[in-house]
């Protein structure tokens, strides 16, 4: 399987999805083949509030010489 992780774009009415042209070679499309497309959606991640209500940071008092 080919995969390539590409960005939803908006034309008119529709959505669509741009093939690279390296992906196309590989595989070999042609114009008008037909082809299968596994959507498989990928959100990002907002990291802002995600530690909120974990309380400061404080060093253990015994260290751990073990490690060392």
């Amino acid at each position: 399987m080919t995969m390539a992780e590409v960005r939803v774009k908006e034309w008119g009415n529709s959505l669509g999805i741009v093939i690279p042209k390296e992906l196309v070679k590989h595989v070999g499309l042609h114009k008008g083949d037909t082809i299968k497309v596994d959507i498989v959606s990928s959100k990002k991640i907002d990291g802002f509030g995600m530690f909120k209500g974990i309380g400061k940071y404080k060093e253990e008092e015994e260290p751990h010489k073990e490690f060392w």
